[in-house]
C-alpha cells in the first residue's frame, strides 16, 4: 500500500490545486442553493426543511388514531382533572403545616430536586405534582394511539423532550433556587442570564453554553501524553506515544478513535487517559486522528475512510515496529471500522490484528436505542438532501443531536445554571471534548447510516467495503468487548446482540456509567464492572447479566492482563519514535486535532 506524502508549501501545481478546490465548493454551494429553493418551492421539501426529522408525521399518525378512540382521550383528560384535584388539595394541606401525601409518585433520587423546598413549600410541592401527573397521562395518551414502528420511536421520544422541557425546574416561576440567586446576587443574576442568553442566541444557536472557551486547551491540558506525529495523509495523522518504560510488550497496540469528536476522549486528561494508562503499563501505544472534513472530502466514502484510515494505520505500525501483528483497540465508530478492517483482512486471508478491544461498539444495529429516532428511510434521505450544499454535515448537528438524547443533563441543566441563575459553567474535561464535534463527510455519512442504521448489513454478512464482502462472524482474533450499562447511544444489549456474533473467543465486560465516563473509567471508588466467568456468551444479554460476576473496580483493571496476554513477551523499550521511512513530523497532538 502506498502512503500519501506529508503536505508541502505550495508550488504553482499546488496553487492550481487549490484553486480549482475552491471553484468545485463553490459550485458545489451554487448547486446546492438552487436545489434549496426548488425543494422550498414544494411542501414535501419545505416540510423537509422544517421539519427534518418528521415528528410532524408521527404527530399526524397519533391524532388520526385517536380521533377513532374518543374514550381514550376522555379517560386521560378526566383522570387528570380529577388527579391535578387531589393534588391541589394536598398543596393546600402542607400549606398550613400538614404533611398531606399528593396523588402523583416522585421518584426519591433526581438531583434536581435536592432543594427540601420541593417538599416543604406548598407551590413547589404542586408544581411537582401536576408535573408528573402531566408526564402520566401525556405517555398513557401517547401508548393509546396505533401508530407504525417508526412513528412510536419518534412519538415516544417527542413525549419524553416535552416532559423534560416542562420540569419545573427549568422553569423561573417553579424553581426555588431562582428566587434565591436574586437575594443572593442583588438581582444580578437576571442580567447575567439574560446577557448569557443573548449571547447563546448569537454564537450558540440558541443553546446553552456548556463550557467556557478556553478553560481547557488541547495539547497544553488535553491530549497531552507525549509523542509525535509520525504518519499524516489526506483523512488521518498516525500519533506514536513516547514510552514510559524501560521495557515494553513486543506487539504493539493501535487505538481506533470515533471521527465525530476529536480522538483526545482516549486521552483525555493526566490521570484519566486510556492512552496514559497503556503506555504506563508497557505497550507501544498508536493513535489515529481524524481530520476534520470540509467540502473537499464530501465524496469520500466508508472505503475510503477504511482504507486510508485504520488499515493504512496498520501497515505504518507494522513497519515502525517490525512487528507482523498489531493489537487493536477502537471506540465507538472507531470500533465499528477496527471491526470491519479485521472482516476485511480475514476475507483476504490476512491474519495482521492480533487482538480486538471494542469499547461500545454496535456492531449489530438491530436495537439502535434512540438514535433510531434518526435513522429512519426518511430522515436519512432528508439529511441526505441537506448535505449536498456543503458536502458535509455540520459538527452541530450532530452535537445538537447527542445533547437532545440527554436533554436533563446537556441541555436543561445549563438552561437553568447559565441563563436562570447567570452563571457560568463550571471547567469539565469531558463537556469540552463533547464540544469538540466534527464534520461528517455527505458521503460516508450517507453510507453508514443506510448500510448498518437502516440495513444493518455488517450483522447479516452482506457489507461490502473495498471490494470484499464483510460478516462480523468472520471476525476471529480474540476480542474484549467491553460497554457501559447507561450508555443511551450504544445500548449494553444491543452491544452484547453484536458481541455474540463474533467468530473468535470474547470476554465481554459491562462497566458502570454512560457511553463516554464508561470508558474514560481510572480506578476509583465509584468503579465497577462485571463479567461472566466463562467466554461463552449466552444467546439473551439478561442470562448473562444474571450470572455476572460484580468486581468494585474499573474495567481498565480488568483489561491491563488481558491485553498483556495477547502482546507478547518484553523487550527493551523502543529508543526513538517513528523510522527512516516515517519520521516524526510534528509533537502530538498533532495539527488535525486543532483543526475547527
Amino acid at each position: 500500500m502506498t502512503t500519501q506524502p506529508v503536505p508541502q508549501p505550495e508550488s504553482e501545481n499546488g496553487s492550481a490545486a487549490a484553486s480549482n478546490q475552491a471553484a468545485e465548493v463553490l459550485r458545489r454551494q451554487a448547486a446546492g442553493l438552487v436545489r434549496d429553493l426548488r425543494e422550498l418551492a414544494s411542501p414535501e421539501g419545505l416540510a423537509a426543511k422544517v421539519d427534518p426529522v418528521g415528528f410532524g408525521g408521527a404527530l399526524g399518525e397519533a391524532a388520526r388514531s385517536l380521533a377513532t378512540r374518543p374514550g381514550a382521550v376522555l379517560r386521560t383528560g378526566l383522570g387528570f382533572g380529577v388527579d391535578s384535584a387531589k393534588a391541589v388539595s394536598a398543596a393546600a394541606a402542607r400549606a398550613v403545616g400538614r404533611t398531606t401525601t399528593g396523588p402523583a409518585s416522585l421518584p426519591e433520587k433526581d438531583k434536581r430536586y435536592a432543594d427540601p423546598a420541593w417538599e416543604g413549600n406548598a407551590w413547589y410541592y404542586l408544581a411537582r405534582q401536576e408535573h408528573s401527573l402531566l408526564a402520566d397521562r401525556l405517555t398513557e395518551l401517547s401508548q393509546a394511539a396505533r401508530v407504525s414502528p417508526t412513528a412510536r420511536r419518534k412519538l415516544d421520544w417527542l413525549v419524553g423532550q416535552i416532559v423534560e422541557a416542562l420540569a419545573p425546574p427549568n422553569a423561573v416561576v417553579t424553581n426555588p433556587a431562582w428566587p434565591k440567586k436574586i437575594v443572593e446576587t442583588g438581582g444580578l443574576n437576571i442580567v447575567r442570564g439574560a446577557r448569557n442568553m443573548l449571547r447563546d442566541a448569537v454564537q450558540n444557536q440558541g443553546m446553552p453554553r456548556q463550557v467556557t472557551p478556553g478553560a481547557f486547551q488541547v495539547g497544553k491540558d488535553l491530549a497531552v501524553t507525549p509523542g509525535h506525529v509520525v504518519f499524516r495523509n489526506r483523512l488521518i495523522e498516525l500519533i506514536q506515544y513516547e514510552p514510559q518504560t524501560d521495557k515494553v510488550h513486543e506487539i504493539p497496540l493501535l487505538m481506533s478513535p470515533p471521527w465525530i469528536n476529536k480522538y483526545y476522549i482516549m486521552d483525555l486528561a493526566p490521570q484519566k487517559s486510556l492512552v496514559e494508562w497503556a503506555v504506563q503499563h508497557g505497550h507501544t501505544v498508536f493513535m489515529i486522528s481524524y481530520r476534520n472534513p470540509d467540502s473537499s472530502l464530501a465524496d469520500v466514502t466508508m472505503s475510503d475512510y477504511l482504507q486510508e484510515g485504520p488499515v493504512t494505520a496498520l501497515e505504518v505500525v507494522r513497519e515502525i515496529t517490525g512487528r507482523d501483528t498489531v493489537n487493536v483497540a477502537g471506540l465507538c465508530l472507531g470500533g465499528a471500522l477496527s471491526a470491519a478492517m479485521t472482516a476485511w483482512l480475514e476475507a483476504k486471508g490476512d491474519q495482521r490484528v492480533n487482538s480486538l478491544t471494542l469499547m461500545n461498539t454496535l456492531l449489530d444495529y438491530s436495537g439502535p436505542g434512540q438514535l433510531g429516532v434518526f435513522t429512519d428511510e426518511k430522515t436519512v434521505d432528508r439529511l441526505e438532501r441537506s448535505m449536498r450544499k456543503d458536502g458535509y454535515l455540520p459538527a452541530t448537528s450532530m452535537k445538537t443531536t447527542f445533547d437532545l438524547l440527554r436533554a436533563t443533563d446537556l441541555v436543561w441543566n445549563y438552561v437553568v445554571n447559565d441563563w436562570m441563575l447567570g452563571e457560568d459553567p463550571k471547567p469539565f474535561d469531558m463537556l469540552t471534548w463533547n464540544s469538540d464535534s466534527t464534520r461528517m463527510p455527505a458521503a460516508m455519512q450517507t453510507e453508514y447510516l443506510r448500510t448498518l442504521y437502516l440495513e444493518n448489513r455488517f450483522a447479516e454478512g452482506k457489507l461490502e467495503l473495498a471490494g470484499e464482502r464483510l460478516d462480523v462472524a468472520d471476525i476471529r482474533p480474540d476480542s474484549y468487548i467491553v460497554t457501559a450499562e447507561s450508555d443511551h447511544i450504544a445500548p449494553w444489549k444491543s452491544v452484547y446482540t453484536g458481541a455474540s456474533k463474533l467468530g473468535g473467543t470474547v470476554r465481554f465486560v459491562l462497566s458502570n456509567s454512560g457511553h463516554i465516563a464508561g470508558v474514560v473509567n481510572p480506578p476509583s471508588p465509584k468503579s465497577r464492572h462485571w463479567f461472566g466467568e466463562s467466554d461463552d456468551l449466552p444467546a439473551r444479554a439478561e442470562d448473562w447479566r444474571d450470572d455476572a460476576t460484580e468486581r468494585k473496580a474499573s474495567w481498565w483493571e480488568d483489561w491491563t492482563p488481558w491485553i498483556a496476554e495477547r502482546a507478547g513477551k518484553e523487550v527493551a523499550a523502543p529508543k526513538k519514535i517513528g523510522s527512516d521511512a516515517h519520521p516524526p513530523l510534528e509533537p502530538a497532538p498533532g495539527r488535525y486535532v486543532l483543526s475547527g
